[in-house]
């Protein structure tokens, strides 16, 4: 089993009136990770779409546990804790660079096929690229 593993950066931008980084940024490392996990799986979001279905978030969970600053590094560590043939929980981490964990998160999501709207069941062997990373709860 695997965790996927990405370096993000902190921009001026991300700043919020509070001096650290502001909530809505986690969302956005967030994506970049399903997008990190769907590459990695051999699902890139370009060639799925092509074939008529993509993501579809439906819950998002995020506990701070400390803030970020415009000085820090941050990393991420992605993985899957349960899969179904139509959806999964994404679990995340966020540590800076002295390797505290700041944050951890979850989102579910599912396949959506885009002509009908209703959700797109995977096949075994497009499952299988995501099996690396799936690691129940039980054993994180």
């Amino acid at each position: 089993m695997a965790t996927i593993k990405i370096d993000l950066p902190v921009y001026t931008f991300d700043i919020d009136s509070n001096n650290h980084v502001s909530n809505i940024v986690y969302i956005k490392w967030m994506e970049i990770g399903r997008l990190k996990l769907l590459e990695v799986a051999k699902m890139p979001i370009s060639v799925i779409q092509e074939k008529g279905f993509g993501p579809l978030l439906v819950d998002t969970m995020i506990s701070y546990k400390k803030p970020l600053y415009l000085s820090d590094s941050v990393s991420a560590e992605i993985w899957l804790s349960e899969m179904s043939r139509a959806s999964a929980w994404i679990e995340f981490r966020f540590y800076n660079g002295k390797g505290d964990l700041v944050a951890t998160g979850r989102q579910r999501g599912l396949f959506i096929n885009y002509k009908t709207g209703k959700p797109y069941r995977i096949t075994e062997a497009e499952r299988a690229g995501f099996e690396p990373y799936l690691i129940p709860e039980s054993q994180t």
